[in-house]
């Protein structure tokens, strides 16, 4: 089996180190597009993308033992902290958080997650020349209240500026997460437990590990 991550993101690639398979990057910078309005599917439609992407650049011959990953991660935050919206039967409504664009986005989007609960959700694509296995999974996370000051702060080491969300829950910001219920890999960018069930049956046929 040649498995490919269709993937720049260097945490999904240190995710999948960490359980000790072995793989190559490649990415098709394909246009990527959604028009799913819920999280799960957004994050699945997106990974698809990126998993379809690269499948199509890949040979017949190389079709015929590869095994691509696609992940897109999003976190999300509703719009309304008030629980009565789901008890009335309304439509509940998020934001969608994707990379901040500038310092300002980014502040932005840490003034929302602020002293609340968010959801993280990844998309996941897995495709061979058996067929499609998409799916997604969802963590909840909790942020304490952060100050100004505390924004500006981790703003200035740079380091929300290339992740959904605009913040990293295994670097620095790490002191202002107060809890997850979840698959904590998957607020890094890839819940490595479910994509490896999706793998094994890959891994067994093949006797590749």
């Amino acid at each position: 089996m040649k498995l490919i991550l269709a993937s720049a993101s260097p945490r999904r690639k240190e995710l999948l180190e960490q359980i000790g398979l072995e793989f190559e990057v490649r990415t098709s910078g394909a246009e990527e597009f959604t028009t799913a309005s819920q999280p799960g599917q957004i994050g699945q439609e997106l990974s698809e993308i990126k998993a379809q992407a690269v499948w199509d650049t890949l040979t017949d011959a190389e079709k015929e033992d590869a095994v691509v990953i696609g992940a897109d991660t999003i976190v999300c935050v509703r719009q309304s902290a008030d629980s009565k919206q789901l008890e009335q039967g309304q439509e509940e409504k998020f934001f969608v958080l994707g990379k901040p664009k500038d310092e300002a986005d980014a502040a932005r989007m840490l003034h929302l997650l602020s002293g609340r609960v968010h959801q993280v959700f990844t998309g996941v694509t897995i495709l061979s020349k058996e067929g499609k296995k998409t799916f997604y999974e969802c963590t909840d996370v909790h942020v304490a209240k952060l100050s100004d000051q505390e924004i500006a702060d981790y703003i200035a080491t740079k380091d929300p500026m290339d992740k959904a969300g605009a913040y990293g829950i295994q670097g620095i910001f790490a002191r202002h997460i107060t809890g997850i219920e979840g698959d904590y890999n998957n607020v890094v960018g890839l819940p490595v437990a479910s994509v490896y069930h999706e793998l094994k049956p890959f891994l067994m046929e093949r006797k590749s590990y």
